[in-house]
C-alpha cells in the first residue's frame, strides 16, 4: 500500500514542480511543447510495454479490448463534459485576458478537474504494476513524471490568467498529488482479482491514457512546437523501450 502512494505521489510530484518553475520563471511555449511532446511518447511506450503487454500474458483479447476501448470511450465522453466548463484549456501554456470573473472561475474549476482527470489513469498504473509483489516499473514512474511536468506548467499558467492566487494554487496541486497517491493505492487493489478482471482494468487505464494523449497533449504540442515536435515524440517513446528492458 505504502509503496504504491510513495511512487504515486512521486510521480504527481511533477507537477508541483511545473507549478513552481513557471511562478519564478517564464518559459518560452516552445520548450514546454518539447517536453510535452516527450511525455506524450514516454507515456506511449508506457502503456504499451507495461501495460497492455502484460495484460495480454493474463487475458485474451476479448478483455483487453473491452478494457481498452471502454477506457478511451469514457476518459473522451468526461473530456467533452469536463472542456465545456473550461478544461479544455489545462495544457494551453499561455496567458489569455478574460474580463469575465465567473466564466474565469468556472474554467479555473474546470482545469483542476481536467488535471485530476488526466492523472488518475497514470497514478493507478503504477499501482497495477505492484500487484503480486513486483517491484514498481522505472520505466513507468519516470514516463508518468515527464508527462506530468508540462501539465503542472501549462495548467499553473490557465490557473493564474483565471485569478488563482498562489496560495491557491498550491493548495490545488497538493490536492491532485493527493489524488494521485491514492489512486496508485486503489490499483493495488486489484490483488485479489481475477486475471481476466486485472486485465480489463490495466486496459481500461491504458486506453483512457492513450485517448488523453491524443485529444490533449499531442495537439497542443503540435500546435505550440510545430512539425519538430513529431521527432521529439518519438525519442521520448524510444527513451521508454530503453527503460523498459533497461
Amino acid at each position: 500500500m505504502w509503496n504504491a502512494i510513495m511512487w504515486g505521489t512521486i510521480a504527481a510530484s511533477a507537477t508541483m514542480i511545473g507549478a513552481l518553475i513557471v511562478l519564478k520563471f517564464s518559459i518560452p511555449r516552445r520548450i514546454i511543447a518539447f517536453i510535452m511532446a516527450l511525455g506524450t511518447g514516454a507515456l506511449i511506450g508506457a502503456t504499451t510495454y507495461e501495460l497492455l503487454e502484460d495484460a495480454l500474458e493474463m487475458s485474451g483479447f476479448t478483455y483487453i479490448g473491452l478494457g481498452f476501448l471502454g477506457g478511451a470511450l469514457v476518459f473522451t465522453i468526461i473530456n467533452i463534459i469536463v472542456s465545456h466548463r473550461g478544461g479544455g484549456n489545462r495544457k494551453h501554456p499561455e496567458r489569455s485576458d478574460s474580463s469575465d470573473k465567473k466564466q474565469a472561475k468556472g474554467a479555473g474549476l474546470g482545469i483542476f478537474i481536467g488535471t485530476v482527470m488526466d492523472t488518475l489513469p497514470e497514478s493507478a498504473m503504477i499501482g497495477m504494476s505492484l500487484i503480486g509483489g513486483e517491484s514498481v516499473s522505472m520505466a513507468l514512474v519516470i514516463s508518468i513524471f515527464i508527462s506530468n511536468l508540462p501539465e503542472g506548467i501549462s495548467s499553473t499558467v490557465g490557473l493564474q490568467q483565471n485569478g488563482y492566487s498562489k496560495k491557491k494554487i498550491f493548495i490545488l496541486w497538493i490536492s491532485v498529488v493527493v489524488f494521485s497517491g491514492l489512486s496508485a493505492w486503489g490499483g493495488t487493489l486489484l490483488e485479489g482479482a481475477s486475471d481476466n478482471m486485472k486485465a480489463a482494468m490495466s486496459s481500461f487505464a491504458g486506453g483512457a491514457i492513450i485517448a488523453m494523449l491524443a485529444s490533449t497533449m499531442m495537439p497542443e504540442a503540435f500546435k505550440k512546437g510545430g512539425p519538430f515536435v513529431g521527432f521529439i515524440t518519438a525519442i521520448g517513446l524510444f527513451i521508454s523501450l530503453w527503460l523498459h528492458h533497461w
